[in-house]
């Protein structure tokens, strides 16, 4: 016990260390609206990962001798939908989901035991019961248990934005990389969708759609004034993990 107190006292002195960085981030966009991130390669990113996927062995698609078309292509002599890496297509977000649930449940039990012992080691019945006590021979419990939960849930996400193609697997399908940020006075919205795609899932204006993308990963976010508002301090953070009440 001694042990643990020592423990929570040692990350209570190092969790404003901790937290160094970010209260220097802040205090860099003091008086000025929040910068935004560079431009770069998604690849570089120290976060980045190549996905893998299980996929069957690619099969070369057939060609005819002289034939100006290219399976697979939607224009006559050029397809204008992305299909390498570097290539960039627009990418539609369109969420509506509405959830409503609510569950009752009412539980109860009685449970009743008595146990008795005729004979201990050769004592009998009534030298056990003065020596232990009848009552350590009997056990009564009841339990009763009510429980209701309601919740309801409606989120509307609508985005478009453009998207680049990171990597392409060996089965042929995208992996696509979409990231924006817009600064509205001192908060700065950072919209970022993830996901696989199949080329024949882009349309012919170049555009895929969130339904369309395995894996997908949503995100819409940001930071700024109104964020630090919203967002507890880091203390009460620690308080709400750390107090058992």
């Amino acid at each position: 016990m001694i042990v643990n107190s020592k423990r929570l006292v040692l990350f209570l002195l190092l969790s404003p260390g901790l937290t160094a960085c970010g209260s220097l981030s802040r205090l860099s966009d003091l008086g000025r609206p929040p910068s935004m991130t560079a431009i770069s390669d998604p690849t570089q990113a120290r976060d980045y990962r190549p996905v893998t996927m299980p996929t069957p062995p690619l099969q070369p698609a057939p060609t005819d001798v002289a034939s100006l078309w290219r399976p697979g292509s939607r224009a006559f002599f050029r397809d204008q939908r992305a299909a390498q890496v570097g290539d960039l297509l627009t990418v539609l977000v369109d969420i509506t989901d509405n959830a409503d649930f609510e569950n009752n449940s009412t539980t109860a039990r009685t449970g009743t035991e008595s146990m008795g012992i005729p004979s201990l080691f050769g004592l009998k019945q009534k030298i056990v019961q003065s020596a232990l006590g009848a009552a350590s021979l009997f056990t009564n419990s009841t339990n009763s248990n009510v429980a209701t939960g309601t919740m309801k849930r409606a989120e509307t996400v609508t985005l478009r934005l453009a998207g680049t193609i990171t990597q392409v697997l060996p089965n042929g399908n995208f992996v696509v990389n979409a990231r924006q940020e817009v600064r509205v006075n001192s908060e700065l919205r950072i919209l970022e969708v993830n996901g696989i795609v199949r080329p024949q899932d882009i349309t012919a204006d170049n555009t895929i759609t969130h339904d369309r993308m395995a894996e997908a990963r949503i995100s819409y976010g940001g930071r700024g004034q109104m964020t630090d508002l919203q967002t507890p301090r880091y203390g009460q953070q620690l308080m709400d993990i750390l107090l058992p009440f």
